[in-house]
């Protein structure tokens, strides 16, 4: 089979020996694969080791085989995959052996994958393949992070500078199924006016002044992904007990901040990161719901998978990068 690896330190399609279903593992033939920006981290983290790695967290696809002891599906199923390995409770931080798919295991950029039955989910049917197929990783992480760390609700208002990443397109969309009012922000005016038409209220200039933007707005809550570029700005325009929940960071890691000024305020910063198998199941409950579709910026094919990637390193995305791997 063709699949899209790291070997030796570089990138590159190469076939590979078909995998095998173990003892309560499945095979999927997998249709489509979303690109993470994780993704693009991987060669790095993985070195020059020689052993072939295939990367992709997400995907969907078809059940080709299943293993001895499988019940809940059967061959020929649609399902797609649940990239938070061994993390299946809800619970407030992952349990000890939980991964992401596609490092250390193979991952879903290939045209076939095995992998244990706990970790796929019957494909919502109105879905298309490459909705399906990219949305697990950015839609569960951006499930866990408004609802269950920044227990949004009917009538907050919610901040999130930076809209063009895929998980900020599913919390535009998921805020405002849950009756929030959602701001936004891009140094883009292309991507304000397509976070616009995907249901932001408001959508400023990342370089203005958020304070003199938003001096009229009540900001409840803050979700950031940014980082280092956008931490003390979100602080400035958060109101006094607001909640801030980081789940990424594009930029620097490392943020300085004034200790007397936040516990004055009585902020309240939580960290979050993916999700666990219940709350991926709320979320796939939460789109079939309201009708929620991913929204896909751009679809390479397998063999093109190194263009894909410099696409989505460039940044310019709205939505989601997919990659199609079979018809």
């Amino acid at each position: 089979m063709k699949a899209f690896v790291i070997e030796s330190g570089k990138l590159k399609v190469k076939n590979m020996n078909e995998p095998q279903a173990k003892a309560g593992e499945v095979v999927v033939a997998l249709k489509t694969a979303g690109l993470n920006r994780r993704d693009l981290g991987l060669p790095k983290r993985y070195g020059d080791r020689p052993e072939e790695l295939i990367i992709g967290s997400d995907g969907a696809g078809i059940i080709e085989v299943i293993g001895e002891g499988v019940s809940r599906f059967s061959v020929g199923d649609e399902v797609l995959i649940n990239p938070a390995l061994r993390w299946y409770d809800n619970s407030d931080a992952p349990p000890q052996g939980f991964d992401i798919l596609g490092m250390p295991d193979h991952g879903t950029f290939a045209e076939k994958i095995a992998l244990s039955a706990e970790q796929i989910e019957p494909k919502p049917d109105y879905l298309s393949w490459e909705e399906a197929g990219s949305l697990a990783l950015a839609a569960m992480t951006g499930y866990r992070a408004l609802f269950t760390k920044g227990e949004l609700k009917k009538g907050d208002t919610v901040f999130i500078p930076g809209a063009g990443s895929g998980v900020a397109t599913y919390l535009i969309q998921f805020a405002k199924n849950a009756g929030a009012k959602v701001i936004v922000t891009s140094r883009s005016k292309e991507k304000l006016e397509q976070a616009k038409r995907l249901g932001a209220d408001i959508a400023i200039d990342t370089a203005s002044d958020w304070k003199e933007e938003l001096a009229e707005e009540t900001i409840d809550l803050v979700i950031d992904s940014v980082g280092r570029a956008t931490f003390n700005r979100s602080l400035e325009v958060l109101k006094k007990g607001g909640r801030i929940v980081i789940f990424g960071a594009t930029t620097e890691d490392n943020v300085d901040f004034n200790l007397r000024q936040f516990f004055y305020g009585q902020y309240q910063l939580y960290g979050s990161t993916m999700g666990s198998r219940d709350e991926l199941r709320a979320m796939l409950s939460h789109i079939e719901e309201h009708g929620t579709h991913s929204l896909v910026d751009k679809v390479f094919r397998l063999e093109d998978a190194q263009e894909a990637f410099d696409y989505l390193a460039e940044g310019k995305q709205f939505g989601k990068v997919v990659l199609q791997i079979s018809e």
